[in-house]
């Protein structure tokens, strides 16, 4: 039997280094060099590599498949426009570093090390972005009740991993006689914006976001209908995945002055479940839909990039 499009490409060995070289062409023509944007491309490498870690060390797709990267890859450079925030890209890959050591305690609750650098992840992310500390109630929640990991033990390590960076950064404070910049950083947790207020949202934002939205929809209700098909542990995992994409969506309305930040988290959230539908399905329809995301997809970069590119 032939196989499909989206099957080939989802199970070749060529699709991760093939899209490697064509997002690194999209950093290019966005404007990677007359930008300068080292640091920021230095991260996204980094997010990558982690993306291929977490999926390799959790089995998040049943057959051999790359596509959890390849997909991430590809929204990234879709959303192009944001690769020129450091700040951004720095959260990104504290965000899948994070995910990467929490779900290593799953039912462990003495794994105090992996506990420890999940958190200190999450307090290095919160030097560049304070806000991501309103997200740690749900951490805790799905350490404990989806991961079955948490325990006094792994608590106060999560504990001690998220005050990590303070610590040091209090102690150069002090040095220094600038104590009032670690007030002053915590002062950004009483700075709201309005919600709903969509306002100073362009075309391409809300493209960039229509799209994930449609990818979110897609994936999670594939992964409600046929999660009984993988084992209980990659279950848990991508109910972490799915409840982590609706608050995405639902800080992305509230908060909407933080687009940049919070669409690069969602992106690591939504790739999972998109890579799921597109190794796991074999059928015409899905065939069909996978060739118009991707067309999609396509077509948005070439948008973004005609609009935000420094080189046109």
């Amino acid at each position: 039997m032939t196989k499909l499009l989206q099957n080939r490409i989802s199970e070749s060995k060529l699709t991760l280094p093939v899209t490697v070289l064509c997002v690194t062409g999209v950093w290019l023509l966005a404007g990677l060099t007359q930008g300068d944007w080292w640091a920021s491309f230095a991260c996204f490498v980094v997010s990558t590599y982690l993306m291929i870690e977490l999926n390799n060390s959790n089995a998040l797709i049943r057959i051999y498949s790359r596509m959890v990267s390849c997909v991430f890859l590809v929204l990234s450079a879709v959303a192009c426009p944001l690769f020129a925030s450091t700040e951004g890209a720095w959260v990104q890959v504290c965000v899948v570093g994070a995910l990467l050591m929490i779900f290593r305690t799953y039912q462990d609750d003495t794994s105090v090390g992996s506990s420890y650098y999940a958190y200190l992840c999450i307090g290095l992310a919160s030097l560049s972005f304070v806000q991501i500390v309103c997200l740690i109630p749900l951490l805790l929640l799905m350490h404990g009740v989806v991961l079955h990991s948490l325990s006094w033990r792994t608590f106060f390590a999560g504990f001690f991993g998220l005050l990590t960076p303070y610590w040091f950064w209090t102690c150069w404070s002090v040095y220094q006689q600038s104590i009032d910049q670690i007030t002053d950083h915590f002062m950004a947790l009483t700075e709201w914006s309005q919600p709903f207020d969509f306002s100073a949202w362009d075309g391409s934002q809300v493209a960039v976001l229509l799209l994930l939205a449609l990818i979110s929809v897609i994936g999670i209700v594939h992964y409600i209908r046929t999660s009984y098909l993988d084992r209980i542990r990659v279950r848990q995992l991508y109910h972490v995945f799915s409840w982590s994409v609706l608050l995405m969506f639902a800080c992305l309305l509230l908060q909407p002055t933080l687009y940049n930040i919070l669409t690069r988290m969602l992106i690591v959230f939504v790739s999972p479940l998109l890579a799921h539908y597109l190794a796991l399905t074999h059928t015409r329809i899905t065939n069909i839909t996978f060739q118009v995301l991707l067309f999609m997809a396509v077509l948005l970069t070439i948008y973004n990039l005609w609009t935000s590119s420094l080189l046109f």
